[in-house]
């Protein structure tokens, strides 16, 4: 039987179940090790993680309580203009003292004759000589007829309504701890795409395998870009459609800090994942499992396989899904376009491009 020949193509290419069972787990162990590390690490930056990733949802509750301050006022306003009274402040100084200078209202009632007895009070000099306002008749007692409508202006950042949160003791702590797991997975995630993409080269011919230490990069960069376009970009815009809502019915906003760092997960890892896929298909495309054709052939299926990943990957609201579907197509054409920029220049069982 004459002895293989050192070039031969396929001589080690082949892998028993059992050996790619063991591969997978080696790669498993290593990435969980990796992660585990990079969680000691984020444990030391978990406090000024939760500082960072409240940014987002506390100027969207500012954006969100200054038009409903600015909206309730310039109702009012319209109101005493329309009865012919004077205005205490022009609409245009209404939304200077909102945006400008960052104020928000409170709507309360005052009772007079309280208010002139506690006027009195503080400034003798002043208000003694002012007669008393003669007594609400009993029945009326608590009528907000009788009372005057006031609003009262304070500084946005002392609003307890622009800071999520907790609902129990233990909150707190699982949030530091879900902070600290989200800072390990962004250090250890070039670790982690190293031993996905090494127990992907561990099934290719010993030809195909240079494509994983070339492509590793890119693949690493790709999802990193992901998280970061989600986290900076894509945030505001989903959170402006979701409270929007809110807006419309009326409906007062006062998060859980659980709950947004659940949607802080979601969203990123959930881009950074689909950001893959360009690479993803020149790789498949240089092994030739498909080509240009074919990618341009089925690209209804892939839309639709698409659409339904982003509704598998995103949170439960049609705004980041369809983000996520039109960035993914984008890149699926994106894909092709670098599949013919790059075209594969021999056949995938050659030795050698």
């Amino acid at each position: 039987m004459p002895e293989p020949r050192e070039d031969d193509l396929f001589r080690e290419s082949t892998m028993t179940f059992g050996e790619h069972l063991g591969e997978l787990r080696s790669c498993l162990l290593k990435s969980i090790y990796g992660l585990i590390g990079g969680f000691i690490i984020g444990l030391a930056a978990g406090g000024h993680v939760v500082s960072f990733i409240q940014r987002p949802l506390s100027h969207a509750l500012t954006t969100y309580y200054q038009r409903e301050s600015v909206e309730r006022v310039q109702r009012e306003l319209e109101k005493l203009k329309q009865s012919g009274r004077a205005l205490p402040l022009t609409p245009d100084e209404v939304k200077k003292r909102v945006e400008e200078e960052h104020m928000l209202a409170d709507e309360v009632y005052v009772d007079p004759r309280q208010a002139l007895q506690e006027l009195k009070h503080a400034y003798p000099e002043r208000f003694n000589g002012v007669p008393p306002l003669p007594p609400s008749p009993a029945s009326a007692e608590g009528d907000k007829g009788k009372l005057i409508r006031l609003f009262l202006w304070h500084r946005g950042a002392d609003d307890p309504r622009l800071q999520s949160k907790g609902l129990s003791v233990f909150e707190g702590f699982s949030v530091y701890v879900k902070a600290s797991l989200l800072v390990g997975v962004l250090l250890a995630s070039p670790w982690i795409f190293y031993q996905v993409w090494n127990f992907v080269a561990a099934g290719l011919y010993p030809h195909e395998r240079r494509y994983v230490h070339l492509y590793l990069p890119f693949s690493i960069g790709l999802f990193l870009f992901g998280a970061a376009l989600a986290f900076f970009v894509v945030f505001g815009p989903v959170l402006d459609f979701l409270l929007s809502f809110n807006r419309s019915m009326d409906i007062g906003v006062e998060p859980r800090i659980n709950e947004w760092l659940s949607f802080v997960w979601i969203l990123p890892v959930g881009f950074g994942v689909g950001f893959q896929l360009p690479l993803v298909m020149l790789f498949m495309e240089r092994i030739g499992l498909f080509t240009v054709k074919s990618y341009l052939s089925q690209w209804r299926i892939a839309v639709l396989v698409i659409v339904v990943l982003a509704g598998i990957l995103m949170p439960p609201d049609p705004y980041s899904m369809l983000l996520n579907a039109g960035a993914m197509t984008l890149l699926y054409f994106g894909g092709i376009l670098l599949c013919k920029l790059m075209p594969r220049r021999s056949s995938p069982f050659a030795t050698g491009e």
